[in-house]
């Protein structure tokens, strides 16, 4: 890989965004550029982040969260990764001319995988 990726974590509850970023700062190939504590920060930090990943949770993964559509449409480069915990699932959205998504195994090889593009569309 030529460069890092650039990831935000801005998952709720806490526990989960602290065992996020535990699974991808370890990684030589992945920068945490934000740790995102409020949800009402999410769009001001990855506008001045302007990561390449963002990890989110969802409790609704099939209707992915509004606040996803205004992210993609401001920065349609970026991938975002919206996991459920309680439903062991997650789901890879981005946007070309129409938002795109699948399913993501809800572990440390399927957030890693889906990190490194290792899925498929």
């Amino acid at each position: 890989m030529d460069h890092s990726l650039r990831v935000a974590v801005a998952a709720q509850p806490r526990l989960i965004r602290e065992l996020m970023l535990e699974i991808v700062k370890v990684q030589s190939e992945i920068e945490v550029v934000a740790d995102i504590d409020n949800d009402l920060d999410i769009e001001r930090i990855v506008d001045e982040t302007r990561p390449d990943f963002l990890i989110i949770a969802s409790s609704e993964l099939d209707i992915h969260q509004p606040i996803c559509d205004i992210l993609l449409r401001r920065h349609p480069e970026m991938k975002i990764l919206a996991l459920a915990a309680e439903r062991n699932r997650g789901l890879l959205l981005w946007a070309s001319v129409k938002v795109h998504a699948v399913n993501v195994e809800a572990s440390e090889e399927g957030i890693l995988g889906a990190l490194r593009g290792e899925y498929s569309s």
